[in-house]
């Protein structure tokens, strides 16, 4: 077997462990607009620039046919040893900055990482149902501000650091609970209209692809770390529709 052949059937092994890995996260962890709005595309490229082409570029450049068995075999186990783990390490950074919660938020929607609720803050929680972090698809809930004087005082010094009430989970509550405020806050999808005069074909796709009329439709904001996006939601129950990629403020 010669180098280009090792690299070839390394690269292709690569290729084949790193799409499995990436489909798997999107599948579960990025569904839908989350991917993009959470800035995935940088550590997408990280990931695969580590784990299927660094690992093959090295198997190209000290594969020697000349050399001992023992010695070459030593030396790609040493390089996929590091691969492994540069894989896991890659899978662990997108995993911490996975979306868990699309939190509702007086207004509007944010999406909320794993990485944003911190153990002390999780501490605090006493619905078991938020006491930790998931680890499935994101969960669309909603988030009540505390009436304690001194609490209120907390959050609005954490927000000035960049930790805004989204990520106080000991304040979620499900969503259902303030769909009602969400109806109230969301603005009618002709705002939209007029705020983007060139998207009117995509948002008149992406009502007839959600079976939709444009008259039982709203919309609120969606923050997010990298893009914001418009969340469809009905006019009437404040249940999430679908997505839009068009800047909603």
């Amino acid at each position: 077997m010669n180098r280009w052949k090792a690299f070839a059937i390394h690269l292709g092994i690569s290729a084949l462990v790193g799409t499995s890995v990436i489909t798997g996260m999107l599948a579960v962890w990025y569904p839908g607009p989350f991917f993009t709005a959470m800035g995935g595309n940088d550590l997408l490229m990280i990931l695969l620039g580590v784990d299927v082409v660094l690992g093959p570029l090295v198997t190209l450049i000290v594969f020697d046919p000349r050399k001992r068995p023992l010695l070459l075999r030593m030396d790609l186990a040493i390089i996929g040893t590091v691969q492994a783990l540069a894989l896991a390490y890659g899978v662990s950074v997108i995993a911490e900055a996975r979306p868990v919660y699309m939190v509702f938020t007086v207004d509007r929607f944010d999406l909320v990482a794993a990485n944003d609720l911190k153990p002390e803050e999780l501490a605090r929680v006493t619905d078991p149902r938020f006491q930790s972090v998931p680890w499935g698809r994101p969960r669309t809930i909603a988030v009540k501000g505390p009436t304690d004087a001194r609490e209120q005082m907390r959050i609005i010094q954490s927000a000035f650091a960049g930790a805004d009430l989204q990520t106080f989970p000991q304040y979620y509550v499900p969503y259902e609970a303030l769909a009602k405020d969400a109806v109230a806050k969301s603005k009618p999808v002709s705002t939209l209209r007029r705020r983007h005069p060139e998207a009117g074909a995509l948002i008149d796709r992406a009502l007839a692809d959600l079976g939709r009329r444009e008259a039982d439709t709203n919309f609120l904001p969606l923050k997010a770390r990298k893009r914001d996006y418009s969340v469809l939601v009905d006019a009437k129950t404040g249940e999430v529709a679908g997505f839009l990629e068009l800047y909603p403020w």
